[in-house]
């Protein structure tokens, strides 16, 4: 019995350049966690790029797939296709040495070969941003290039006499689509954890405009990458060296030697407590800097937010919190709010004593400043939208916004709370906007409260709303109506809505947040140290009957303490209906933001399924209840934390 071959391929290619030592931790599901691959098929479902693959496809319809799962088979095919003169061959497998890649378009014509790469990102061929203005690269452009310059590489190494011109098809955000539903002529069908798209036989001879996905040739930039070298961990090095070194070390199973960089926060080799996996990330800073679990439990400079200064220390092997000085973080005073640096500063050095209200900071005076603006009754808002590669409608662009749903909580002058509406349309090729935009006038129209939201993606979506009624052909009836509104809430807006999350960066800092302010870091710090908050939703008062008013709950208990007395996370607590957004198993995480796709992914991860799988009736109606509950929760989290916030402006330090 044979082991199979291990082979450099472009994936892992493409990871050895993030850091050479993940090639010793991939490919060992049973040893290590690798979350981005468990991640994989719920990535390229929220952002499409299963379609684009498919719509590639429909660009050659001549081309032959080189279905094969195995190497062996694959190779064989391919090379029985290529003895043609002129043939289009989709996955075709190419190997040289200890190298194997399966490209997505191999065209030949001849010694004439076009190496076309099919990418879900997004591109703009009216502005294309692939050069940086010093003359290299830009870095998120260049694993991409660096991609088809590695498949350039072994394609022309073992067919040395061919002609290869390299390119990458990309959907062109400057285009607008000329049919409704194309992304429905590519239905997803899971197997297991196997998934595959079904064409439907229209794709073929429909005649959508072929300019929606841009061919970009992309010769210089491989030239580029050859002359100047593949990027990793800060150096370059020469491909065929580093395709040589990298390939026979995975083949070999030895461990490149480790590295650290700021980009080790990003490591997907992390495991979980409990979940009997080992954790390549502590491997590596234990190995490099004789750091244990605990150590790294109580932070490193990787948990600094938002700090720019990561890369030296690391470099310096200064890497525990109490390493870092004063003159690292370089401290200004913010004066009566919080500045990034005395942020950064808390992380690292606690919480001055005479400020310390028992684990949170807060600017009273600035927090008393803001919510002296506010008015009466507080209305928060939170939308959940979607851009997919392939638009859902004629007239609109690769990844232009869909607002598919939205929660309303109110907050009355006399303290009582209510869920007062919600918004939500996941029907397949059903536009949302228009309708999204109609029921959310219904809701605030009626006074003229001061309106939250957490962060400024709610300006971003109205604002695009606004423009795609003054772009379509055919505008809504109240077109104009709607658009007063939306503009009356956005910046500038005479009811511009209130930014929270600009309020928690400005005056509030919990210890458990690590200077994150997600509203999924913010809600558990703060019902961590509110008695209001625990007197108010330790009872089953949430959704019963001379309680809080809710559209989804029943009698909900939200403040439940743990086996330690703390309150467990909320949205911990709605993990279950994670699962049944996703049809997934969600993974345990330390950072809520961190499952799956992220629990801020999971309702546009879900409204992909709702758009592109076939799903019974059932589980269409679970996922739909599900997505009512989380955007409910997300509401209510800035509700819990506006109580809390004026608690605490109560509390004397």
């Amino acid at each position: 019995m044979t082991s199979r071959p291990r082979y450099l391929t472009k994936s892992r290619f493409k990871m050895a350049a993030e850091c050479p030592t993940k090639l010793y931790y991939t490919g060992k599901e049973d040893v290590y966690r690798n979350t981005k691959q468990e991640d994989s098929f719920m990535a390229m479902l929220a952002d499409g790029g299963y379609q684009v693959g498919e719509l590639a496809k429909c660009y050659y319809p001549e081309g032959v797939d080189v279905s094969a799962v195995g190497h062996d088979e694959a190779l064989e095919k391919t090379a029985l296709l290529l003895q043609r003169d002129n043939v289009t061959v989709f996955e075709a497998a190419i190997r040289y040495g200890d190298l194997f890649i399966r490209v997505d378009v191999l065209v030949k014509n001849g010694n004439q070969f076009q190496l076309i790469e099919v990418k879900a990102k997004s591109y703009n061929s009216i502005k294309p941003e692939i050069m940086g203005a010093r003359g290299d690269l830009l870095a998120d452009m260049r694993p991409y290039i660096e991609d088809v310059a590695f498949q350039a590489y072994v394609l022309g190494a073992a067919w040395p006499e061919a002609q290869v011109k390299t390119y990458l098809m990309m959907p062109d955000k400057s285009v607008t689509c000329n049919v409704d539903g194309l992304n429905q002529l590519f239905k997803i069908e899971r197997l297991g954890k196997r998934s595959k798209v079904v064409t439907d036989p229209r794709a073929k001879t429909l005649a959508f405009d072929h300019t929606l996905l841009a061919l970009v040739c992309v010769d210089e930039y491989v030239d580029i990458v050859n002359r100047k070298g593949v990027s990793y961990l800060g150096l370059k090095g020469e491909l065929p060296t580093l395709a040589s070194e990298w390939a026979q070390a995975y083949k070999s199973d030895t461990k490149i030697p480790p590295a650290p960089s700021k980009e080790c926060a990003k490591c997907e080799f992390r495991s979980t407590p409990g979940d009997g996996l080992k954790n390549g990330f502590e491997e590596c800073w234990a190995e490099k800097f004789n750091l244990t679990p605990k150590d790294l439990a109580q932070g490193t400079v990787l948990d600094i937010w938002n700090y720019r200064g990561k890369a030296k220390l690391i470099s310096d092997g200064r890497v525990r919190l109490g390493a870092v000085s004063e003159d690292d973080i370089k401290i200004k005073d913010g004066g009566l709010t919080l500045s990034a640096s005395e942020r950064q500063w808390m992380q690292v050095n606690g919480i001055p004593p005479e400020e310390d209200r028992g684990g949170y900071w807060l600017a009273d005076s600035w927090m008393r400043q803001e919510m002296a603006k506010w008015v009466f009754p507080y209305h928060f808002i939170d939308f959940e939208t979607s851009g997919v590669a392939l638009p859902f409608f004629a007239g609109m662009r690769p990844y232009e916004q869909i607002a598919f749903q939205f929660s309303h909580h109110v907050m009355h002058a006399d303290g009582r709370v209510e869920h007062m509406g919600e918004f939500l349309m996941t029907e397949p090729v059903a536009f949302p906007n228009f309708a999204f935009a109609r029921a959310l006038k219904r809701e605030l129209e009626n006074d003229h409260g001061t309106v939250f939201m957490w962060s400024p993606h709610e300006n971003t979506i109205l604002n695009k709303i606004v423009d795609q009624i003054a772009e379509t052909s055919d505008p809504p009836s109240d077109g104009a109506e709607l658009s007063e509104f939306m503009k009356s809430l956005v910046r500038d807006g005479n009811r511009a809505m209130y930014d929270l999350c600009r309020l928690s960066k400005d005056a509030y800092f919990h210890v458990s947040t690590k200077g994150s302010n997600s509203i999924k870091k913010v809600l558990p710090a703060v019902m961590c140290t509110s008695p209001l908050l625990r007197n108010a939703y330790s009872q089953a008062t949430y959704g019963s009957p001379g309680g809080i008013a809710s559209k989804n709950y029943s009698g909900f208990i939200w403040w439940r303490p743990d086996d330690h007395g703390n309150p467990q996370d909320p949205y911990s607590l709605l993990k279950s209906y994670g699962e049944d957004l996703l049809g997934e198993t969600l993974l345990p995480s330390e950072d809520p933001d961190d499952l799956v796709v992220a629990e801020g992914g999971a309702a546009t991860t879900a409204y992909a399924r709702l758009q592109f799988e076939t799903l019974n009736p059932v589980t269409r109606a679970k996922i739909n209840e599900a997505l009512l509950r989380y955007c409910e929760l997300d509401t209510l989290a800035m509700v819990m934390i506006v109580q809390a916030w004026r608690d605490f402006l109560e509390t004397p330090l």
